[in-house]
């Protein structure tokens, strides 16, 4: 339905000439709650794999002879691939007229990326080998091409899933502000899920006993546990994407209505319209209201402070912590493994937080507050992995093991709590960003793919200056973690600071009209 001098009125035919938005009205309800939950389980899918990214694809790939200065650089797909991805897909799934929907396509289409990624992924070992790389612990360049084709194709398929998958969580709330909370909690709550799940797999060593084939000259032990856990992501994801696309209609009341080709001669019924794409990104960008840019503003320095962390933690268990180093000896992967059960309580803790948001920002006094608060919690848990370091180091200076010099309890515990500590704020940056974003941007006339595409590119752009910077930073002061850790720590608390000083405050209870037409 369409505002019009403060009347509501019917949206305009399909062959109208112009891009229509359609608002649903206050009148109408929200989707019940077991369809919201049914799309946001897709989260836990995309979450494990995530999980299984973040916590063993460092180490993967210094193990394939990559050193830790260059790791980094692999990474920058990521935040390319979402850079670019993220509003095209927001964009054409806003305007997509398919029969089968406008969401429901490309999440079908990421899920199947993600199997072709995992396959790649998996298997670079073997491939690179079967091509020609040599056994033993080199470079295998051929397995790194492998490998890198693989990661592109999983973070596309990535950002084409969790887009589409937030917009049709909006579609579902009907502009309902206590509905998109909601929504955007359950989306968080199944990506600590799939976290807990991809982390646990994670640390499981015997995992590839399950799949005895995984296990090849080529690939070893740890490899095949990685090409395992794999294997149970892209059926975890595959099962949950497929009951919710049957089970869950698209609301149509939602549907913005694409502007007819007097050329074209089809019926409009595919989603690749030709149209000027990221000029309508522009567009939006300069039409963002000021709410909107202070969003924006915070949410880069919030995941300036978080990448470093997401990206090197179970190296940083691996290397400062434990002391191991890459392809010598155990007791790097005894630490790589540590890491990944410090993720998987960081997931326990992110799933609780996640639940109680809504409380917690009663607490405290509103979202804003407690988005700011979390921002400091931050800083703090990435300056104490200086001291956990530190400490770590100490114990293996003064003292000898028979165990191949582990840490000594107390560090292990204390590293473990940071992990689960760092829970809180990840729930927060899940879930908080998404959901105003929803309400702050709603006055610029995007559709809600469109405005959580443009709200990605605050993510991407600071993965991308992190993951170019953090290496090099890194082997300036010596080639280990800390020094981009403690840049994070700055940047969270520059983010904290902007949170609670310049964003506005969203009503708490902000009827469906006010959200359609904005924040006054």
């Amino acid at each position: 339905m369409e505002k019009q001098n403060g009347k509501l009125e019917k949206p305009s035919p399909p062959l109208q000439p112009s891009l229509q938005i359609s608002q649903p009205p206050s009148s109408l309800p929200a989707s019940p709650l077991h369809k919201i939950i049914m799309v946001a389980s897709i989260a836990a899918g995309v979450q494990f794999g995530w999980a299984l990214q973040l916590s063993l694809l460092t180490p993967y790939v210094q193990l394939l002879g990559i050193p830790h200065t260059y790791a980094a650089y692999i990474w920058l797909c990521g935040p390319i691939s979402g850079m670019i991805v993220q509003p095209l897909v927001g964009y054409y799934s806003d305007r997509c007229t398919s029969r089968f929907g406008r969401r429901r396509p490309f999440i079908a289409a990421g899920a199947a990326l993600v199997g072709i990624a995992v396959f790649l992924i998996g298997f670079a070992a073997d491939l690179g080998h079967a091509s020609g790389d040599p056994l033993g612990k080199v470079l295998k360049p051929r397995a790194i091409a492998v490998f890198v084709v693989g990661f592109w194709i999983l973070d596309v398929a990535n950002n084409m899933l969790q887009g589409p998958c937030r917009a049709f969580l909006a579609d579902l709330s009907y502009g309902n502000s206590n509905r998109m909370r909601t929504a955007n909690a359950a989306f968080s709550f199944f990506m600590a899920v799939g976290n807990v799940l991809g982390y646990a797999a994670g640390a499981y060593k015997n995992l590839y006993k399950m799949f005895p084939f995984s296990k090849t000259n080529a690939c070893d032990v740890y490899c095949a546990n990685l090409k395992s856990c794999f294997f149970l992501s892209i059926a975890f994801l595959s099962t949950l994407t497929i009951i919710a696309l049957i089970l869950i209609k698209e609301p149509e009341a939602e549907i913005l209505t694409p502007e007819k080709n007097t050329d074209d001669d089809t019926t409009g019924q595919n989603c690749c319209m030709k149209v000027p794409v990221f000029g309508e990104i522009i567009g939006a960008l300069k039409d963002l209201p000021r709410a909107m840019w202070f969003l924006l503003l915070v949410t880069a320095l919030n995941w300036v402070g978080w990448f470093p962390f997401l990206l090197f933690d179970t190296d940083w268990m691996g290397k400062e912590v434990y002391g191991g180093i890459p392809n010598e000896g155990n007791l790097y992967n005894i630490g790589v493994h540590a890491g990944s059960l410090g993720l998987m309580i960081n997931s326990i803790v992110l799933g609780f937080t996640s639940v109680a948001i809504p409380y917690l920002a009663k607490v405290l006094g509103g979202v804003k507050r407690l988005w700011g608060g979390v921002n400091f919690l931050l800083a703090i848990c990435l300056a104490m992995t200086v001291v956990v370091t530190k400490l770590a180091e100490s114990s293996r200076h003064y003292t000898t093991s028979p165990d191949g010099h582990e840490p000594q309890t107390g560090i292990k515990v204390g590293a473990l709590a940071l992990f689960g500590v760092l829970g809180i704020p990840q729930a927060i940056t899940f879930s908080i960003p998404f959901a105003l974003a929803s309400i702050f941007s709603s006055k610029s006339g995007a559709g809600q793919g469109l405005s959580l595409g443009v709200l990605n590119l605050a993510i991407v752009v600071p993965q991308m200056f992190v993951s170019v910077l953090s290496g090099p930073w890194d082997a300036l002061f010596g080639g280990g973690n800390l020094p981009a850790f403690i840049v994070g720590a700055i940047a969270a608390a520059a983010s904290g600071i902007f949170a609670l000083t310049l964003l506005p405050t969203p009503p708490p209870d902000a009827p469906a009209k006010l959200v359609a037409g904005g924040l006054h």
